[in-house]
């Protein structure tokens, strides 16, 4: 996993994502604009060449490159 132009303002969006399971949850706990807090988040996905999250109806999941971020999120 390639963390390169990563910032870490866009590992704390990812972060609060992955614990909430809500983009709009997400961006309420941040202060962010849901729109902002996305392109943060799409921006993120294509600098690891993975995406993070799979999209289930309303639901969203971390993909196995995601668990694997957020793991290493969490040790930061």
């Amino acid at each position: 996993m390639k963390l390169r132009h990563t910032t870490l303002h866009q590992l704390r969006i990812f972060q609060a994502v992955a614990e909430h399971n809500s983009f709009a949850r997400a961006a309420e706990a941040l202060h962010l604009a849901p729109p902002t807090l996305s392109l943060q988040v799409k921006q993120l996905a294509e600098n690891i060449g993975q995406p993070l999250f799979e999209q289930l109806g309303k639901k969203i999941f971390l993909t196995a490159a995601g668990r694997t971020l957020a793991e290493a999120c969490h040790d930061i």
